[in-house]
């Protein structure tokens, strides 16, 4: 029943893993089916170059129980099942201890607009998260991963900006599918790099005026974008 999805999540997977984006088990890619109310998501602790589309588990949007597959989700699980049920305008969630966005997290600073490239992509600033509190860590630690980034949110449109820093651990990323959440991870990986170079050559390095950040978002994603082919 669920064979289409659990394949789209393996290569959704397995596309983070061929863009360099993960080592070993470091990261996982979901797909939520909200028509079924399920979402699929990468077993825990599966290497990439041993994962197989049957492994995929696949759970209820209702109560995050397992559905089909034998093996343990992701131990991120109900940080995704928290964020389906939060923002429910995305269907796939990539998270990835990717170098320079985990510097990002870690140094606990959101990435400004500093250039064109973030700008063709996200929205104003990737934010950064609070700390989770000890006893948030103590009671539901991967559930309350979701509470900070949902609140790290309010105000802002996470489809305009589909990415996060979790402070001190590392980025969450998200799209309309798993495979569109796969890129905006690669995206964000590529604006934390270029921002680290930009400072490194000028730590006075100020953001992008707003005018030309306005202009490259809205020309691919706004009422009268223009970029690209029609129909495409």
């Amino acid at each position: 029943m669920y064979e289409a999805l659990k394949k789209r999540v393996y290569e959704a997977n397995m596309e983070l893993w061929h863009k360099g984006l993960v080592l070993y088990t470091w990261g996982n890619v979901s797909e939520c089916d909200r028509a079924n109310g399920v979402f699929a998501i990468k077993p825990s602790g599966v290497d990439y170059d041993k994962l197989k589309p049957e492994d995929i588990v696949v759970l209820s949007l209702e109560n995050g129980e397992r559905v089909d597959g034998t093996l343990n989700p992701s131990s991120d699980t109900p940080t995704h099942f928290e964020l389906y049920r939060a923002f429910g305008e995305i269907g796939g969630i990539t998270h990835t201890h990717s170098t320079c966005a985990v510097a990002w997290a870690q140094a606990g600073r959101e990435i400004p607009c500093l250039g064109t490239t973030h700008a063709d992509y996200m929205r104003g600033s990737i934010p950064v998260t609070r700390s989770l509190t000890p006893e948030e860590t103590e009671r539901a630690y991967e559930k309350e991963t979701a509470t900070v980034i949902v609140e790290a949110f309010q105000g802002r449109n996470p489809v305009h900006t589909p990415a996060v820093l979790v402070r001190g651990h590392g980025p969450f990323a998200w799209g309309k599918d798993g495979s569109q959440s796969v890129y905006h991870a690669v995206v964000l990986e590529e604006i934390a790099k270029m921002a680290m170079y930009t400072y490194a050559i000028n730590p006075n390095s100020g953001e992008l005026v707003r005018h030309v950040q306005d202009k490259h978002f809205l020309r691919k994603h706004g009422p009268n974008a223009y970029y690209g082919q029609k129909g495409k």
